[in-house]
Formats: structure tokens, sequence, C-alpha cells
């Protein structure tokens, strides 16, 4: 669980290492005739955040079939002592919990080249231990395709994950690259400069392969939703992959199925003025329907509501119901972009569970915040979804 690199430029914080076509159908802002159009929020951070106007140049689309290339490795220090294939079997369910996220909308095509690509310097020298800079890390990747590529042709793939042996302690965590639009030179192979990528860490034993949905997500410009100081998991709790990957709640914020192009813009009721309207909502974790509903309170923010049940790939939900949360497309990855506000603060979480896995609204139940004249109510519930009623002074 670990925030990608970044290193600063004069203007902007350039990418920690990923980089993808233009393509404006993956994700983009909802176009101005929209009804949701009034909801979606402008980044403001430079960098990963919750805006709709994501960056192509900077991150790669989230729809589609995006081709991904596996390469393990390993090291003069740290040879491999066993075989390729569990490895690749523990990553591998990544890519049908992606595709159930996503609703079919996406799909993780990954090959594995099943053999050791020997690196050409100790796991030690990489810097991993010392705090990883984005020029290591990009050393770490850049040796890592050189290394393969009598084995491979980079120009069929749009990402790589490069995987270690376990005897390699020295990696221990799992970063995601992005490269430098702003940057003449970088990683090219087969004619192809190398932009997104995600090279694991020994952190992928206790993570699973929900490791995969994590990383792979800075690539589409998601940010990081746990915190970087204080508690870490003040904010989200367990739900969304983007907080606690081993949360139990783990399906994408319904704010992150739209910015990425899953849910689309029919599928969004907003209210961005003075108003009141009633909206049925359609569970997360199920295909169509209106997926969330969503009251702007100003430039970069809103509150945003969505139903959620124990289904898919939240089957371990600690609390079903309607999730509120507020969205600030203006902070930082780490600090907060998303706050679920919690619905049953004095409940007892079972075993398993955080006081914040259990912030869904019952029916009969409802939010209200008195400072922007925000109030959702929760008017009915069942199976496959939740009524609510939104109002705006």
């Amino acid at each position: 669980m670990t925030r990608p690199l970044r290193r600063l430029r004069p203007l902007a914080a350039a990418a920690a290492l990923i980089a993808c076509l233009p393509a404006p159908s993956a994700g983009a802002a909802p176009a101005a005739s929209s009804p949701a159009a009034g909801c979606a929020l402008p980044g403001r951070t430079g960098w990963t955040d919750e805006g709709h106007d994501t960056d192509r140049t900077q991150f790669q689309p989230a729809t589609g079939t995006r081709r991904v290339l596996t390469l393990y490795v390993d090291f003069p220090d740290a040879p491999a002592a066993d075989s390729t294939e569990p490895y690749a079997a523990h990553l591998a369910p990544a890519a049908d919990w992606m595709a159930r996220a996503s609703h079919g909308r996406l799909r993780l095509a990954t090959t594995s080249l099943h053999r050791w690509i020997r690196m050409p310097a100790e796991s030690t020298s990489y810097g991993f231990a010392r705090g990883l800079t984005f020029e290591a890390h990009e050393r770490y990747l850049r040796d890592a395709i050189t290394a393969a590529d009598p084995y491979a042709d980079f120009s069929r793939y749009d990402m790589v994950y490069v995987v270690p042996t376990r005897t390699a302690t020295a990696v221990p965590f799992s970063p995601t690259y992005l490269y430098d639009p702003a940057a003449a030179s970088g990683i090219t192979a087969d004619g192809t400069r190398l932009k997104w990528a995600v090279t694991f860490g020994q952190d992928m034993w206790r993570w699973g392969h929900k490791v995969v949905a994590h990383e792979t997500a800075h690539t589409f410009g998601l940010p990081d939703l746990y915190s970087f100081t204080g508690a870490t998991h003040q904010y989200v709790g367990g739900w969304d992959v983007m907080g606690d990957i081993a949360g139990r709640a783990p399906q994408y914020l319904g704010w992150h199925s739209w910015k990425l192009g899953w849910t689309r813009d029919g599928q969004v009721a907003c209210l961005p003025a003075p108003g009141r309207r009633t909206v049925r909502l359609t569970a997360a974790e199920r295909p169509g329907g209106t997926r969330i509903a969503v009251l702007r309170t100003g430039e970069t923010t809103a509150y945003v509501a969505e139903a959620r049940r124990a289904q898919g790939n939240d089957a371990d939900a600690c609390s079903t119901g309607v999730l509120v949360y507020k969205v600030d497309s203006a902070t930082r990855t780490g600090e907060g972009p998303v706050r679920i506000m919690n619905a049953n603060p004095t409940a007892t979480p079972p075993s398993g569970c955080t006081p914040l896995d259990m912030a869904a609204y019952a029916p009969g139940q409802s939010f209200t915040d008195s400072a922007t004249g925000v109030r959702i109510e929760v008017l009915a519930g069942g199976q496959t979804g939740s009524t609510v009623r939104l109002s705006k002074e």
C-alpha cells in the first residue's frame, strides 16, 4: 500500500511514472450539455486527485483492454529458488476482480514472461530501504526492461508489472511508476516509451491480488485515500481499495467509477444548485441504474450518496445501506480527498471491522451539513439498492 513516487517540476508535480495516449472517452469530464456536468469537479493538485479533468498525457485510460506484461526478476544476491508459476497464480485473480469492479468496462489482459530475469545489480543497490526516489525507481524498472528485452516485444503492451523473487527482501513494497512527460529521456524498448508500470514488492504476499487493483488504479489517475500522517485509515476506513487494500468493502467508490468512465454521465443524479429531488440508487456492486447522487457544494467540493451491499467485491462488507461521503478535488492524495460520513459512530464493530466500516446509513437515517445546507435522507432500501431524498438550501 504505497503512494506513487513523484518529483517536483517548477510548475507542477511530475508524474511518478506512467503515460498514455490521449483518450477522451475514457474517464473524460462530462460534456457541458450533460445533466451530470454541473457536479463534475475540476482537479486542483496537479497530480492524482478527485477531479474529472484527468490529464490523459500522464495517466492511461481505464476502459477497454489494457495489455500488461508481467516480468519476474531475481538478483545476484537474491537468486530465485522456485518457479514463477506461484507468483502468477497469486496475482491472477486481479483481472476478474477489476472486471467486476468496472462492470465489464475494463479488461486487464495480462501476459506473463515465465522465466526469471536476472537483474544486473544486487537487490540492495536499488534504494528501497533508503526511501525510494523517482530516479532510483526508474533505474530499477529500466534494468528490468533491458534485461527482459531479448525475450519480449514491449511494443505490444500498454504497461508492465515487475515481480521480484521472494528471496529479494530488500524490495519490500510496491510503488507505481508514472513517466515524466516533460523529460526527453525515459525508458524505451522496441521503439516504445514505457509510460506506466507497477513494481511489486514483498508486500504483495500480504495484500494479495488487490494490490494490483490499488496500484494499477494510480496509473488511471486515482489518489490514495488512506492517510499519509496520523491514523492510517481515518478518512475512508475499509471502503474502496484505494484506502485499505485489505478492507472489507473494497469496491471502488461510485465517484471513482464515474471518474474512470465505468459509470456513465446518465447514471449520475446531480443536484448542482438549491433544490430537492428523490433518487433510486442501484447498489454499487450491481450493473445498471443510477449509480450515485451528487450534491455540489463548491468549486471543488461535493457530497455523494451511493448504495452499498454485501455482494460481489463487497461480499464481506461490515455494514450496508447508503454511503455518504465528501469529495474535495483540491485536497492532495493522502490528505483526505474523500471523507466518509459515519452514520453510526457509537456502534461497536464486529471482529475484523473498524468503526468507520459501520458508516452506512439505513432507512430512516439522514445526514445534514448545516454549513452547506445539504441534507440526504434514506427513505427505503432493499437487496438491489436504496431510495434517497436530496435537498440543498
